[in-house]
């Protein structure tokens, strides 16, 4: 398996998009520091939005700050219906939750053995 190169900035957009969440009124925000664990991804950023609106507000700043810093999105899903609103930066990956979602889901759960990461 081909092991992608690190990007030193990745912990830094992570840790933006996380202060974005933050700032935006979203809940029980974690950054998980995936390398060494997921062949996929380097940082996840969770974190529990409060109505439709906020959760898509939050993604088009996050989005935003993501060109800002240099990186490019490969993807997002989710959008239209803001229950689960990802957002694929490749080294970072952002997951914008509403309650009962991320309580259904726990993405953290899955990846118990990441370090925290502080923002």
């Amino acid at each position: 398996m081909a092991r992608r190169k690190p990007n030193k900035k990745a912990k830094e957009f992570a840790q933006t998009a996380a202060r974005i969440a933050r700032d935006r009124h979203c809940t029980d925000i974690l950054v998980l520091d995936l390398r060494g664990l997921s062949p996929a991804t380097d940082y996840f950023v969770i974190a529990t939005g409060t109505s439709n609106r906020q959760m898509q507000s939050v993604a088009d700043e996050i989005s935003q700050a993501g060109r800002e810093q240099g990186f490019s999105r490969f993807g997002r899903a989710g959008y239209e219906q803001s229950r689960w609103i990802l957002l694929d930066y490749i080294d970072v990956v952002v997951h914008l939750f509403d309650p009962e979602y991320r309580q259904f889901y726990e993405l953290e759960l899955l990846w118990g053995d990441a370090e925290k990461i502080d923002y």
